[in-house]
């Protein structure tokens, strides 16, 4: 009888890590869309910070569109500067409809006047640079960072790695799911923020994602045991993940005030 009932709790016990499993397999993976707003004079980044905190991001509350990131540049070019937005949507849908639902918004369009209603001649940037990302099967909703420093204080890191061909693409997102990369960074807990790969954009084959630190000196510091733990070592190595980065490109941020994340 003791047999019995020890097989049946077994039994049981897989059949719960059975269903875990299934519904952690089967969890939604977000979309994101990263718009880069390229503009000159400071009276362009004024009217953009405006329209983002009083009009765009409450417009994208009220749609059920929670934690849009905005974030500038830690040291901004003097000849152009940039406004980073990042926006998770739970599925495609979300994404293609948004701005256009926006549009009914009698709110939104009276906050945002100011933006929306700009003289041709008077343009709040000089172009906008958009980037449509899905989310890893092994990071699939974004995360809110854990930090505990001023967001002034605060370095956001994002990174692009390209590849030289698809092939190479699928290998290194593969290094990242599947050869324990972003389980590497959760357990150095380096608070990413989501982990993506980029299904259209100027840069492709390609993947990004963005990790946070209290400072550009808690950066460094999480990146030297990230480099000198024998798991990167080992995977780093791995005969199977060579040559899937042909470039990596590195942004450091800072969330502005009003940033969800």
């Amino acid at each position: 009888m003791k047999t019995r009932y020890i097989k049946l709790l077994s039994i049981s016990w897989l059949v719960v890590l059975g269903l875990a499993f299934t519904v952690n397999a089967q969890t939604p993976r977000y979309y994101y869309q990263i718009k880069v707003y390229h503009l000159k004079t400071q009276a362009q980044e004024d009217r953009l910070d405006n329209y983002f905190k009083n009009a765009y991001l409450p417009a994208l509350h009220r749609a059920h569109i929670t934690n849009v990131g905005v974030f500038k540049p830690v040291e901004q070019d003097t000849a152009e500067k940039k406004i980073y937005i990042l926006i998770p949507y739970s599925t495609m849908t979300a994404l293609e409809n948004t701005d256009n639902n926006l549009l009914k918004d009698k709110k939104y369009l009276a906050d945002g006047k100011d933006y929306i209603d700009v003289p041709f001649n008077d343009a709040p940037y000089n172009r906008i640079e958009t980037i449509v990302l899905k989310a890893f099967p092994k990071a699939p909703v974004p995360e809110k960072p854990v930090l505990k420093a001023a967001k002034a204080d605060r370095v956001y890191e994002l990174r692009s790695y390209e590849s030289p061909t698809e092939k190479y693409h699928i290998n290194k997102v593969k290094m990242f799911n599947d050869g324990g990369e972003t389980v590497l960074f959760k357990r150095l807990n380096f608070n990413a923020v989501f982990y993506a790969d980029v299904i259209s954009g100027s840069h492709m084959p390609n993947l990004m994602y963005m990790t946070t630190f209290e400072s550009k000196a808690d950066r460094d510091e999480h990146w030297q045991k990230f480099s000198n733990d024998e798991v990167w070592k080992k995977l780093s190595a791995a005969p199977e993940y060579q040559h899937n980065v042909s470039k990596a490109d590195i942004i450091f941020l800072h969330p502005t005030e009003y940033s969800d994340f």
